[in-house]
């Protein structure tokens, strides 16, 4: 794999709040240039096939209205799929948040690169958010596009055992990172920051960045 913080650094992180039917969401907006056309990239995030070799295995009635989960992971309805432009599912794990939603969307770059964007979109418990910040959905999506980029190029990431490694974790700890500089960014406090950052990074790596 090339430099896990160059990797990283690879994606455009921006946070904010929308207002929805249900009340007030977070929003959490995900940017990545990959080196593949369209068709292929479309390809990639649809087919139930080539889901697993980079995500999850996911079952189900692959359609729009149709329901779809992803092993151990989120489940919910197909509510939009335009291709090789829009896909959006409403995206549910553990206890059914009040409102919870990801929106993939592609658009070209010349003929063999792909812009996608991924913006994810939830009502999300002030306690929880006020602990962790966006990283802790956040890493989880990055982690994600960093496989994605890996299945394009014609590897993969050993699922599961990827994550617990030392360059897994250093991807974690960079990744929590850098969406504390997207909320900074959105004007969230420095100190609030710097424990959401810290809480994150122990979550996904198991150590404490305490010192």
């Amino acid at each position: 794999m090339n430099d896990i913080a160059h990797e990283i650094n690879r994606l455009h992180r921006k946070t904010g709040s929308r207002k929805v039917e249900a009340g007030d969401a977070r929003t959490m907006l995900l940017r990545r240039t990959y080196d593949a056309g369209i068709a292929d990239v479309w390809d990639a995030v649809t087919s139930p096939e080539r889901i697993a070799r980079w995500f999850l295995p996911v079952s189900g009635e692959l359609a729009v209205g149709g329901r779809y989960q992803l092993q151990g992971n989120a489940g919910g309805e197909i509510l939009a799929c335009e291709a090789p432009e829009l896909l959006r599912v409403s995206w549910l794990y553990g206890p059914d948040p009040d409102f919870s939603e990801v929106e993939v969307r592609l658009a070209p770059d010349g003929k063999e690169r792909t812009v996608l964007e991924l913006e994810h979109v939830a009502m999300v418990p002030e306690e929880f958010w006020e602990q962790y910040g966006p990283g802790a959905t956040g890493v989880g999506w990055d982690l994600g596009l960093l496989a994605l980029d890996v299945h394009l190029s014609g590897g993969q990431i050993p699922a599961g055992a990827w994550e617990t490694s030392d360059e897994g974790k250093q991807a974690a700890a960079l990744s929590a990172r850098a969406w504390g500089e997207a909320s900074r960014a959105a004007g969230e406090p420095a100190a609030l920051v710097a424990e959401q950052t810290a809480a994150t990074t122990a979550f996904y790596t198991g150590e404490s960045t305490a010192g």
